[in-house]
């Protein structure tokens, strides 16, 4: 679809600023305002600050705090290997991490953990697809699109509201 058919909102959050951007009402990307590989304004979409009403909402929540899972329609862009990892993450309990080599011998081969890491990285629906729970071997908070400090925020958060520890 080109840019024409999109439509994006821009949210305020504890973390700042999101852009959601959808097509059909399906969600494609969610984006901080200092996001790595966030595209570029021309490919957003026309601004419709009335668009993904339930993402806006449910992202609403979850910061709230009410909020553990989203029930919303996405559609990221990538590849097959890249799916599979936004998979894998998708099902990251709430509360809970996982280690890019834990993910890599999901996949069958532990080797894949660089792999695990760069796909994690290239996902345009953070939070909705947690890649925040994805975390170093040693358990140490490592790559994250938002950076390492709203990384830190989404877990402790999660970390409270669920009574889990961190790691």
């Amino acid at each position: 679809m080109d840019a024409l058919t999109r439509n994006h909102r821009v949210i305020d959050s504890p973390l700042g600023p999101l852009t959601l951007v959808g097509e059909a009402g399906v969600l494609t990307g969610v984006w901080f305002d200092r996001h790595t590989r966030r595209p570029g304004a021309a490919t957003l979409g026309q601004h419709d600050a009335a668009a993904l009403e339930d993402a806006a909402t449910q992202l609403d929540e979850y910061f709230a705090g009410h909020r553990s899972t989203f029930d919303l329609a996405v559609s990221p862009a990538g590849t097959d290997f890249e799916q599979s990892v936004r998979r894998l993450v998708s099902e990251i309990p709430y509360g809970e991490t996982r280690s890019y080599g834990q993910l890599a011998g999901e996949l069958g081969d532990p080797a894949l953990a660089q792999a695990v890491g760069a796909a994690n990285g290239r996902n345009p629906v953070c939070i909705v697809i947690p890649c925040h729970r994805v975390i170093g071997a040693d358990g140490r908070l490592v790559g994250y699109v938002g950076g390492l400090d709203r990384k830190r925020d989404l877990l402790d958060r999660e970390s409270r509201w669920s009574g889990r520890a961190l790691c």
